[in-house]
């Protein structure tokens, strides 16, 4: 019988998949379903920074640098009441949540300040969730703030959230930052548990009728699954902490290549979405199967098996497969 068990930020799991944030876990019943049909934990949608400290000074100084300095741009952001639930009507819903499932709750913060951040992890600890994820979503504007500045207020986060809470830490990480091993090393001496490799930048468009620019949101393919797997490949022995892989798993396939690159559970949302929470199941099954024919005993004998460390060309992941890439449109005719 193959051993599907894992373990992320402490946390012993029955199976590496975990549900991410997302509408998904917003009813009590939704995530008593996605219990009931394997999924080993589940990441709580976010709780917005917006919603916290709307009003203070720390957050108004991000919203004010760069294009934010137009009246006009600020006017973009939802009313308050657009959300669906309060700060308190989130905490509760965390706690209830908690009380009514077996597997691991994970709650989650978005935004970039410390502001409100600091309170209100310690008020999600108290709703009994087993870890929390911090979404660090910021897309800076201001071309006087260097990538220095901002890469310390994002540690100076992660150290102020770490020293205020007991339970395990993760970080949800963006893929833009020009040294990523650096990066993911003074996350994890911060006091991060785990990285979430990666979120997924939803970009504007335009509305060409009204001449407005709208949000515009598509659900991840297992193309996705690339940038991601290449990251935790490369990272995997050389970070002193968890790996969760997000973006791109649809397939069983999806779920085996983010273990072998070294992650320790695959987050998805997006297959979920768009086929049922049933898919749970039947991903677990084919995740049986495979294991089986190709004869690995448990999670563990894989992980990292197809790391950079571990693989017989390491220069694959590096530029050496860009330049291969390339080289292989020379078979067809143009």
């Amino acid at each position: 019988m193959t051993d599907l068990t894992t373990t992320y930020l402490g946390l012993p799991l029955k199976n590496p998949l975990v549900v991410s944030a997302s509408p998904l876990s917003k009813k009590l019943d939704r995530v008593r379903k996605l219990e009931d049909a394997g999924a080993s934990a589940v990441v709580m949608y976010s709780l917005f920074e917006e919603q916290i400290t709307h009003e203070s000074h720390e957050l108004d100084h991000y919203l004010n640098r760069g294009t934010n300095s137009f009246a006009e741009a600020l006017s973009y952001l939802p009313d308050m009441e657009q959300f669906n639930l309060t700060p308190d009507a989130y905490l509760d819903h965390l706690y209830r949540v908690k009380q009514s499932v077996e597997i691991p709750v994970i709650g989650s913060l978005n935004g970039i300040s410390s502001g409100g951040w600091v309170q209100y992890a310690q008020k999600i600890e108290q709703t009994g969730v087993d870890a929390l994820e911090l979404n660090i979503y910021y897309v800076p504007t201001d071309p006087d703030l260097s990538s220095a500045e901002l890469e310390d207020v994002y540690i100076k986060l992660v150290r102020e959230v770490r020293a205020n809470v007991r339970i395990p830490l993760a970080l949800k990480l963006s893929p833009f930052f020009t040294s990523m091993p650096q990066m993911a090393k003074r996350f994890a001496d911060a006091g991060a548990n785990g990285l979430v490799l990666f979120n997924r930048f939803y970009q504007p468009d335009f509305d060409l009728e009204a001449l407005e620019v709208t949000p515009h949101l598509e659900l991840s393919t297992s193309n996705d699954l690339l940038l991601p797997l290449r990251w935790i490949a490369l990272l995997y022995g050389r970070i002193d902490t968890d790996f969760a892989l997000t973006s791109g798993v649809h397939t069983a396939q999806d779920v085996i290549k983010a273990m072998m690159a070294g992650a320790n559970v695959a987050m998805l949302a997006s297959e979920l979405l768009s086929q049922g929470t049933q898919r749970l199941t039947s991903l677990l099954n084919e995740l049986h199967l495979w294991m089986e024919e190709h004869e690995y005993v448990s999670i563990t004998q894989m992980r990292g098996s197809m790391s950079q460390r571990a693989v017989a060309e390491p220069a694959a992941f590096e530029r050496a497969n860009y330049m291969r890439a390339l080289n292989t449109f020379n078979q067809y005719q143009l």
